[in-house]
């Protein structure tokens, strides 16, 4: 059973993956020192005064390489798999998006740390998942103007026998290296998967480093004896292209290699033995690969032929693609003629230059791709017609809701007027009873007030006659 503390993509010779060995024990010491993130020097001069002062005293034979070697980047044992990443493989997806091919592929001695760079650990991922996390970020970023289709394989060579490492149990018989018309080499019969997500893409590393050949040697307990490949196709174009539109396609390679031994090292016997020799065979046709790509004298010949490794690696190392070599070496003086001759290699691999083109396809297409078009467009046209009526449905529901809003605030005012109105109706019918009280009153004071002025009159009248009565009598 597997745990988050187990290594569970721990292949190869995981040097960055251990507690770095201490050099100075037993005579042993550091054979590279970094000098910047471009150049390191190779077997330096020991600088401590005590080695300064053995040497004047007692002189030795033997004098140090202090060789200088200049790299587009270099990285010390302090390094992350992040930094790796970034530093390497980081810059080719974007082409990759556009239609370019690329590769990456981990070289160096047994026990380097070339499985731990590419896959890594559970805690400290690798290449493979850093650039398959990004690689679906970046597709989902596009997804609203690009279709894009993901197809991963994963295999191995193993004593130059081609193994399909996502099949249960690997595939039993070893599988054939084909080449098209235009010179490209496919593997016949390799199976082709369409993970969704990261997290599928490392059930499937996961899967397949369980089935790939993994052997213990005296040089590295966990040694891969076999090549591991890993090639992911992406088929790109416009969300809305037109049927003869041309779509791009475009695959990034990337590749654990065995580690190259010495018999005498490792101590292999009978099919650890052959295994290595097989391993160095491959190898060796690699590095004669290099050597005439880097040579203009023998670049009309390349011999791609001598190994199945190489076949398949042609369009990576000379032909349309962008290609990235991580060397892996190890510093301690234990591995001394191993790190001298990596970097020998590495220093001759650089030089290797290759011109990359867009893959770019016009496509032809048949009745068949016609109809294919045709229920694709009928897909979206009906799914915007779905998009339409939930549309029209989330307005209406919006529109209506506002609306009975509305006629509920209507209502409530008008029960609150009707509700005025009826509490007040007493009070009205009071004021109006007052009010013919008044003007019954006014009636009757209006009356009262003729009756009192025609009295007054009545009154004066009479006094006058009673004046003048009584001033006829007293004449």
């Amino acid at each position: 059973q597997k745990t988050d503390d187990s290594p569970v993509f721990l292949g190869d010779g995981s040097l960055a993956g251990v507690p770095t060995p201490k050099l100075h024990q037993r005579g042993l010491r550091s054979v590279i020192k970094v000098v910047d993130d471009r150049c390191l020097v190779f077997d330096p001069p020991e600088d401590s005064p005590v080695h300064r002062f053995s040497r004047s005293v007692v002189p030795t034979s033997k004098k140090v390489k202090d060789q200088v070697f200049a790299f587009d980047r270099v990285f010390d044992e302090n390094t992350t798999q992040s930094d790796v990443y970034e530093g390497t493989t980081k810059n080719l997806l974007d082409s990759v998006l556009d239609g370019y091919n690329a590769t990456v592929f981990a070289y160096g001695a047994t026990g380097c740390g070339k499985t731990h760079t590419i896959t890594g650990t559970a805690q400290h991922p690798g290449i493979i998942f850093l650039t398959m996390q990004e690689l679906f970020e970046k597709i989902e970023e596009r997804s609203q103007e690009k279709t894009t289709e993901l197809s991963l394989s994963y295999l191995e060579i193993y004593n130059e026998t081609i193994r399909d490492l996502l099949v249960p149990g690997g595939s039993p018989a070893g599988l054939m290296l084909r080449e098209d018309s235009n010179q490209a080499v496919t593997v016949f019969g390799l199976s082709s998967h369409h993970p969704k997500n990261v997290e599928e893409v490392m059930d499937m590393i996961i899967q397949g480093n369980e089935y790939r050949t993994v052997s213990p040697t005296e040089a590295n307990a966990t040694s891969s004896r076999s090549h591991a490949v890993l090639q992911i196709n992406i088929a790109q174009k416009d969300r809305n292209a037109d049927v003869n539109e041309p779509h791009t396609m475009a695959t990034l390679s990337i590749i654990d290699l065995a580690g190259s031994e010495r018999a005498s090292v490792t101590k292999n016997r009978g099919v650890r033995l052959t295994e290595g020799a097989n391993i160095n065979k491959s190898l060796l046709a690699l590095g004669s690969c290099i050597n005439a790509l880097c040579d203009k004298r023998q670049r009309a010949h390349v011999p791609y032929r001598n190994s199945k490794l190489t076949r398949l690696l042609k369009f990576s190392l000379g032909g349309n693609c962008k290609t990235v070599m991580i060397v892996c070496v190890s510093p301690s003086s234990a591995h001394f003629d191993e790190t001298q001759n990596t970097l020998r290699y590495a220093n001759r691999a650089k030089n290797i230059q290759t011109k990359v083109t867009r893959n770019v396809f016009n496509v032809n297409r048949h009745v068949k791709d016609f109809l294919v078009k045709i229920d694709e467009q009928m897909a979206l046209i009906n799914e915007l017609k779905a998009q339409q009526r939930d549309a029209e449905k989330m307005f209406y529901a919006k529109f209506r809701k506002q609306c009975d809003k509305r006629e509920s605030i209507a209502r409530e005012g008008v029960q609150r007027l009707r509700a005025a109105y009826e509490h007040s109706a007493p009070e009205r019918q009071e004021r109006i009873t007052t009010m013919k009280k008044l003007k019954a009153f006014e009636r009757r004071i209006a009356i009262l007030t003729a009756w009192l002025a025609a009295f007054d009159a009545v009154c004066e009248q009479r006094n006058e006659h009673a004046r003048q009565a009584d001033l006829g009598a007293g004449h």
